[in-house]
């Protein structure tokens, strides 16, 4: 694989993720990713989840990625702060159909993860399947197109 067509993904993770995100990180480079990481790499190193999810949230928002990982001790608080940055879906992945749907149905550009609920296997897992599934459109186009124009609801409002 060439550096040009070589894919770019950003990991962001807070203190109760550092264990995940070692997990993710090996079998993103494993696939062959090119792979940003942010957040701290030790669980001493105390960062607040918003604040990591709207860094990263906004790069994909602003084209520098086309998808991203975030992981935090549940995924829950990652996905609602990514969610507020107009033009991003993401969405919190703990099993493998949801993985799937994510991307299939809902066209999210990021997933989110917790350490606390998730093991390395399944975490690897679900990665695989999101990374591996395409929005499939049809009936789902115009439902994403609605969350879009929320988005340009909100910045016009």
């Amino acid at each position: 694989m060439s550096q040009s067509t070589t894919p770019r993904i950003a990991v962001g993770n807070d203190e109760a993720a550092v264990a995940l995100r070692t997990v993710v990180v090996e079998e993103l480079t494993r696939r062959g990713w090119l792979v940003d990481t942010f957040g701290p790499t030790d669980r001493g190193d105390s960062v607040d989840y918003p604040d990591v999810a709207e860094l990263v949230a906004r790069k994909v928002a602003d084209g520098t990625y086309e998808r991203a990982v975030l992981l935090c001790g549940t995924g829950i608080g990652m996905a609602i702060a990514a969610n507020k940055v107009p033009g991003v879906r993401a969405a919190q992945v703990c099993d493998p159909y949801s993985a799937q749907r994510a991307r299939m149905s809902n066209d999210a550009q990021v997933m989110t993860m917790g350490e606390r609920t998730t093991g390395p296997e399944l975490a690897r897992t679900l990665l695989n399947i999101w990374l591996d599934s395409e929005f499939a459109g049809g009936g789902s186009a115009q439902k994403v197109a609605k969350l879009d124009a929320l988005d340009r609801h909100d910045r016009a409002a």
